[in-house]
């Protein structure tokens, strides 16, 4: 090989390095322009992201910060009101302030006016006395004149005189004295009367003896009805109240005397058409359950009226018994409202005569508990309210006022006394009673108890007006047979022992089941 053929092979060499240097340089310019377009393009979707992140999470903030608002403004709501209703309450109670210190300022000018004729009469007395003792004297100088007697004897004569005539004038101021006193003892009682019938004057709503409950479309009567009306029969058994589907639009009828198995039999029906599951196996669960919700109900009515009393401390199976007071009813009167009014103006009456009004509220709020207990046992109901409240340690005073309020027995202090003048009142009052309706409630019951009083009854209940009783019997006691003869028996002891218009349909109901489990 020649030096000039190495010298091409050279420069070939050197040309090719040269051009593969150029080459890769090139290249690696280009893939760093590429990585570094990459990197920008990583970076700004980053920052889209970021920024989209941001978007959505101060979105989420203000969304919270709206909802935090919100609730801070509800409860900002319901605070005020609350301050409003205290600020009524208060405003109330100052008046009742006022009104008893203007009653108390009316008595304290009465008394300084009394003890200003007091002193007007002492002074005319004295100032009598005097004439009187001037009188003596002459007259006894114009004796010992005239008669010439001595002066013890004169004396004598005067004093017999001065005696009678004293006996003549302190009869006649006395009997005066003793008339003014039953005048204004008779004005002053009347006052104290007025005043307390003033301050609790209360409305007495009538109780009737139907309930109506709303439906959300008339389709649901016929599921209330159920196939050949096997709901609704099964509705009347187990609660005792007659149903009436009518043309009414959206709505049924629930007819019954008593007022607390017509509230069960209301609340039933509406939680059945609010379930919309309406047959058999759901009326009777439906109706124990609210049975035993009923039971924690006459709790909470029991509290609000000794609220509403102003009593405190009585034992929870009394403010549970006082609580169905509220579905009890005296020819037409809420018994319950009626305790509450016998309690504070016994209370009321109390304090105006600077007797234990704390006592008098608690004589009148139990005077009638009685009246929701169930009747096991012969006796009034004053009586049975006694029994029961005293097993409580009840105090003295209340125990003799709830068994006197009735005038059964004597009364033992001035407290019994203002219970029986209050639950007089109370009754008294124009529109506070309606013998009618009580007259009708008693004759139910009666039916009742006559269809209660033969074996083998579970339960009777009188509908359609007392011209219906629906009798269920036990199955297990009694045949298809005997219950044909049981419904002629009813039928011949009410016809014997209740005067009744017209006729009443004795309905008797034998029903077996079979039940297993799978």
């Amino acid at each position: 090989m020649t030096t000039f053929g190495i010298l091409i092979g050279l420069g070939i060499l050197i040309s090719g390095a040269i051009a593969g240097w150029l080459l890769s340089s090139y290249l690696g310019a280009a893939s760093m322009r590429a990585s570094r377009d990459q990197s920008k393009k990583i970076l700004r979707d980053a920052k889209e992201e970021a920024e989209n992140l941001k978007n959505e999470k101060l979105m989420e903030l203000e969304d919270t910060l709206f909802q935090q608002k919100q609730k801070l403004e509800d409860e900002f709501n319901r605070k005020s009101q609350s301050l409003k209703q205290l600020e009524r309450d208060l405003s109330d109670k100052e008046n009742n302030i006022d009104r008893k210190a203007d009653l108390i300022a009316k008595k304290e000018q009465n008394i300084s006016i009394q003890t200003k004729d007091i002193e007007n009469r002492e002074h005319q007395l004295k100032l009598r006395q005097e004439k009187l003792d001037k009188l003596l004297d002459e007259e006894n100088i114009r004796l010992e004149r005239i008669s010439g007697m001595t002066r013890e004897e004169a004396k004598k004569i005067l004093m017999d005189n001065l005696i009678e005539s004293a006996k003549t004038d302190a009869s006649a101021e006395m009997y005066r004295i003793v008339e003014d006193a039953k005048k204004e003892a008779q004005i002053e009682a009347k006052n104290i009367i007025i005043s307390a019938m003033q301050q609790t004057a209360a409305d007495h709503a009538v109780e009737s003896t139907v309930s109506i409950v709303s439906l959300p479309s008339d389709d649901m009567k016929g599921r209330i009805i159920g196939r050949e009306g096997r709901n609704i029969r099964a509705f009347e058994i187990t609660t005792g109240i007659d149903v009436i589907v009518d043309d009414t639009p959206e709505a049924v009828i629930l007819s019954g005397y008593d007022p607390y198995r017509r509230e069960l039999a209301r609340i039933t029906m509406e939680k059945l058409v609010s379930d919309g599951r309406i047959h058999p196996g759901r009326i009777e669960e439906t109706y124990e359950k609210t049975q035993q919700e009923m039971k924690e109900y006459f709790t909470e009515l029991g509290e609000q009226a000794i609220l509403e009393a102003g009593v405190h401390g009585l034992h929870p199976d009394v403010v549970n018994t006082l609580g169905k007071l509220r579905y009890r009813t005296t020819y037409g009167q809420n018994v319950l409202q009626h305790s509450i009014e016998v309690a504070q103006i016994a209370g009321i009456m109390a304090t105006e005569l600077n007797l234990d009004e704390t006592l008098a509220k608690r004589a009148g709020i139990l005077h009638d508990i009685g009246k929701g207990l169930e009747k096991l046992t012969e006796g009034s109901h004053a009586q049975m309210g006694y029994d029961f409240v005293k097993r409580f340690g009840e105090h003295p005073v209340v125990l003799n006022a709830i068994q006197a309020h009735h005038g059964d027995i004597e009364v033992i202090s001035p407290i019994s006394t203002l219970v029986q003048i209050a639950n007089e009142m109370s009754r008294a009052r124009p529109g506070a009673r309606r013998d009618v309706i009580e007259n009708f409630v008693s004759r139910m019951q009666n039916v009742e108890e006559i269809a209660r009083s033969f074996e083998g009854v579970k339960g009777a209940y009188a509908i359609q007006a007392g011209k219906e009783v629906r009798v269920i019997i036990d199955h297990e006691k009694t045949d298809d047979a005997a219950s044909m003869q049981l419904a002629n028996d009813i039928a011949q002891k009410v016809q014997k022992d209740i005067d009744y218009p017209g006729q009443v349909k004795i309905v008797v109901i034998r029903e077996f089941r079979s039940i297993d489990f799978a």
